[in-house]
């Protein structure tokens, strides 16, 4: 049974008044009709989720790339029954649903994502992969166009990072999975970043990426907080598991997966990070270079990806 409390922080950040109408008549909660917080809480939102990475061919191209390098040490232990149904929240550029949907080819994919943009190149993706078990839909994560126990599972990857309100985003998603099915959220933490040679310069530039998605209401050290998200959610059984890279001159792959993945990353938000007055161009440039250092003779760099996994309490 949902809360009360979840129905007004729901409302808070409802879109429309269909969201009224999902929480209040089709759970039918009749004492919320006359809550004194109620109207209080509905209120319009801004409904764009702003992606501080931008949308570029360039950006889709990096994570296409982050996701095969990645897919065994994230994606690998990910594995859905035939014919459940599953649901890909903020599938982006379809990435991450290659993967999925062939790992677990038995398996009914519903991918969403907010962007017309990216579900456009999600599908000429899975259309070239020859990929028929997946289906995409444009969504907003605060009000999917879903009813209760509408899914066996749902996957998150690299999703909450970027919301105002990822506790949200999970009690909303709760409400669409149906009793004992479990829900996968992956993200990354910027400040599980360490490296060798060290450099107050590359960690000013790693800063600017936090301050700019924090600024757009999001968190990039949303990793280190999975379990009690999951947990304040109403998720029960919650397990969380460190996914750790590391690279130096004695693994090749791993240091073209820096490169390619982190600092390309980084990279992408020098022009908003200088105009913004959080760096200067000179300290931009040798905090790049000296990130780039790490991946050099002697350096070193190590990065943490957390992956939690929560069960939906309740009896099929």
């Amino acid at each position: 049974m949902i809360s009360c409390q979840e129905v007004i922080s729901f409302l808070k950040y409802a879109a429309n008044i269909n969201i009224l109408w999902k929480f209040i008549v089709q759970i039918k909660i009749p004492t919320m009709v006359g809550h004194p917080h109620v109207i209080d809480a509905i209120i319009m939102r801004d409904n764009s989720h702003p992606y501080v990475h931008g949308h570029s061919d360039r950006e889709s191209e990096r994570l296409h790339y982050q996701a095969s390098k990645l897919a065994e040490l994230l994606h690998d232990d990910t594995r859905y029954p035939p014919k459940s149904r599953v649901l890909e929240a903020a599938c982006g550029v379809g990435a991450q649903t290659v993967i999925l949907t062939q790992n677990s080819p038995g398996a009914e994919f519903m991918s969403v994502d907010i962007s017309p943009e990216s579900l456009a190149k999600a599908k000429d993706r899975v259309l070239r992969e020859g990929i028929t078990n997946a289906t995409f839909r444009q969504a907003d994560i605060y009000d999917l166009p879903f009813g209760s126990e509408t899914f066996d599972h749902i996957f998150v990857c690299f999703l909450l990072e970027h919301l105002p309100d990822p506790l949200l985003a999970l009690i909303n998603l709760k409400w669409i999975l149906r009793p004992k099915g479990t829900i996968t959220v992956i993200e990354g933490d910027h400040g599980s970043a360490l490296f060798y040679p060290d450099s107050s310069n590359a960690h000013r530039v790693i800063d600017c990426l936090v301050q700019l998605q924090r600024q757009t209401g999001g968190n990039a050290l949303i990793g280190r907080e999975l379990r009690h998200l999951l947990t304040d959610a109403g998720f029960m059984e919650v397990t969380v598991s460190p996914r750790q890279v590391y690279a130096d001159q004695s693994r090749p792959e791993s240091i073209e997966g820096v490169k390619n993945i982190f600092i390309a990353m980084v990279e992408g938000v020098r022009e908003p990070a200088i105009k913004g007055g959080l760096v200067d161009i000179e300290t931009w440039e040798k905090g790049i270079r000296d990130l780039y250092r790490t991946t050099e003779q002697d350096g070193s760099f190590c990065y943490t990806f957390f992956k939690a996994v929560g069960i939906k309490e309740g009896s099929k």
